[in-house]
Order: structure tokens, then sequence, then C-alpha cells
């Protein structure tokens, strides 16, 4: 009988310590493996399912570490990683690589987004991140903007919807995320 209740613990034991790095994880499968530096063109075929990608942490909001970004070999491109339900990301991800498996989201950028961000401004109850009216540089980055200010911002904004309206007939701008399930620290 002691022996019995003796393995059970060390079983359970045994179990939460093989945990290692890895945050909350979830039984759900990714449905594909993805790089980051391909992710743009292939985004599409991707939306809102689960996917594994990882890539080097090059960082994690200071506003609460909700927030990580990865960038892949290349370093061409910046994904943003949205820990959700997971919590703060452990810091222990900064500049090391990382294996997330999460759902890709899509962000549209439209006119509307841009008034309602617009009144936020005038309202003062814009959520900010970074430093003052300029933004994070890293996810400024991410999504290719180039202004300065608030205002700078969204006139760009409105530039590239132009011209994607004109090239694809679309009057928004498309940016993805992951919104993570699980992450592991590799290197």
């Amino acid at each position: 009988m002691r022996i019995k209740y003796l393995l059970t613990i060390l079983v359970a034991i045994f179990a939460i310590s093989c945990g290692g790095n890895r945050s909350k994880s979830t039984n759900v499968e990714p449905v594909a493996t993805v790089e980051v530096d391909e992710l743009q063109s292939a985004a599409i075929e991707y939306i809102d399912k689960v996917i594994e990608i990882d890539g080097i942490c090059t960082h994690i909001c200071q506003h609460g570490g909700r927030k990580m970004f990865l960038v892949g070999q290349t370093g061409k491109y910046t994904l943003r990683i949205e820990s959700g339900e997971l919590g703060a990301f452990n810091q222990r991800c900064q500049n090391s690589v990382v294996k997330v498996i999460g759902t890709l989201c899509e962000e549209r950028i439209d006119e509307a987004y841009l008034q309602n961000w617009e009144a936020a401004v005038a309202a003062k109850t814009a959520e900010e991140h970074g430093e003052g009216e300029s933004g994070c540089d890293t996810e400024k980055r991410a999504r290719g903007e180039t202004g300065s200010t608030t205002a700078e911002r969204i006139a760009d904004f409105r530039t590239k919807i132009a011209a994607r309206k004109v090239a694809e007939g679309k009057e928004y701008l498309s940016f993805y995320y992951i919104l993570a399930h699980s992450y592991e620290v590799l290197e």
C-alpha cells in the first residue's frame, strides 16, 4: 500500500516537473508549422487556425508583458504574439528562440478603425504603448508604420489603405498576429 502511494506521488511530481519552460499548454494540435518569414505570403490559408511557429523573441512589451514579438531567420518580418489567457510572457523569452502554438488572427485597419482611434485620442482615452504618441517601435515595425506622431501614423495608414484599394480593391490593411495557446523557450 505504501509503495503504491509513493509511486503515485513520484509519478505526479515527474509529470509536473516535465513541463520544462512551457507555459500553460493546451491539447490543441497545430495544422501546420510555419516560418515567420513565410507567414506573410501564406497567412490567408491559416487565419483562425492553430499553427506552430518559432522565431527569435526581440521584444516583450513592458506594459504588462502580454505581447511578444518574434523575427525569423532573415529578420525581414516581425510577428506579434499575444498571450491571451496565458498571462504575461516569461522574460526568459527575450533574445531566445521561442516556439509558439496558437491561433493565427487577422487585424484589419480600415477607415472606421482610424476614426475610432482619432476619437479616442481626442477624448484622451487612447491606449498607449511605447514612449508617448510615437508608439511602441517594435509594434510599429511589425505593422510597417513610418509615422512618429499619432496623426502621422493615422495619415500613413490612410495612404496605404488608398493604395491597396487601387491595387486590390480592398479598403483595409491586414495585419496578422498569433493568439498563443502555449509557448516554449528553445534556446
